[in-house]
């Protein structure tokens, strides 16, 4: 087990749908666990900037360029830093191959991982049909997605108020409606079908904010999830092993951040404190 303040070493990060620029975004979140995760590699799989929020209104608070710096520091110590681009940071697309600060911008990358097998990586939104083709309704969903997330930190402040642990709304509402369930059921059977074209042995995506681990047949298919709901990510381990760590809302005993968390699995087991 390694002391507070030691940064738990992996040999890759895959993190997507931070959605820096909205008001929903939990950078502090993400701040502290970059603090005590850090890696040889690291996947940035879209959606880090939300271009679609700061086009209707700016905002971008000091957390949100600590986390900027934060990652120009990983890539200056010597990790490689690869940024998938998103639909919400699409912009970024016109710039592949560029490097910014030594990260490097692309719209999709083959990884090898430490046991052979080899992942594409992409962000997922080239595979959503309302994203590619109906642009207007594209931009309806991510309003009411919005209001959706209003919803959330409401409910999260009451929580709070009563000593209740974080608890996200719209993660529950999202499994729960027939409809979605659906949606995330074809999103990873087209994402799968992908991996199976380029002839690799698993997809990392992002898009869908619902973070997974499944074997579709010989296929794997992992999601990043998303650090404006449930603050997951993907880890790679020095033997090739894949796993989803949840950084969840919990206010730890230390007071040396306002917001600190525990680390746990998706299934809601702690793992090593880091």
């Amino acid at each position: 087990m390694t002391t507070l303040g030691q940064a738990k070493q992996f040999r890759t990060l895959f993190i997507s749908d931070v959605h820096l620029g909205s008001r929903a975004a939990k950078a502090d979140f993400l701040i502290d666990f970059l603090r005590h995760h850090e890696a040889e590699t690291v996947f940035l799989v879209g959606d880090i900037v939300d271009g679609w929020r700061l086009r209707r209104s700016w905002h971008w608070p000091q957390t949100h360029n600590d986390v900027v710096q934060k990652l120009l520091r990983q890539a200056r110590k010597g990790a490689s830093v690869t940024y998938i681009a998103g639909n919400h940071d699409e912009f970024l697309r016109m710039f592949q191959g560029t490097h910014f600060g030594g990260i490097e911008v692309a719209d999709r990358a083959i990884h090898e991982a430490a046991d052979g097998k080899r992942y594409l990586v992409i962000h997922g939104d080239q595979f959503d049909t309302v994203v590619m083709n109906v642009r207007w309704l594209a931009y309806l969903g991510d309003r009411s997605y919005e209001l959706a997330m209003l919803a959330n930190r409401l409910i999260a402040r009451v929580r709070r108020a009563f000593g209740l642990p974080y608890w996200s709304f719209s993660s529950w509402a999202k499994v729960k409606v027939k409809q979605a369930v659906n949606f995330i059921g074809a999103f990873q059977e087209v994402l799968t079908e992908e991996a199976r074209r380029c002839e690799v042995d698993g997809v990392i995506c992002g898009h869908i904010h619902h973070a997974a681990i499944e074997t579709l047949g010989e296929i794997t298919y992992l999601n990043t999830g998303d650090w404006v709901e449930s603050c997951t990510a993907i880890v790679e381990h020095f033997d090739g092993a894949m796993e989803i760590v949840h950084w969840p809302h919990i206010r730890a005993a230390s007071n040396a951040l306002p917001d600190k968390m525990v680390p746990v699995r998706l299934d809601g087991r702690a793992v090593e404190a880091a």
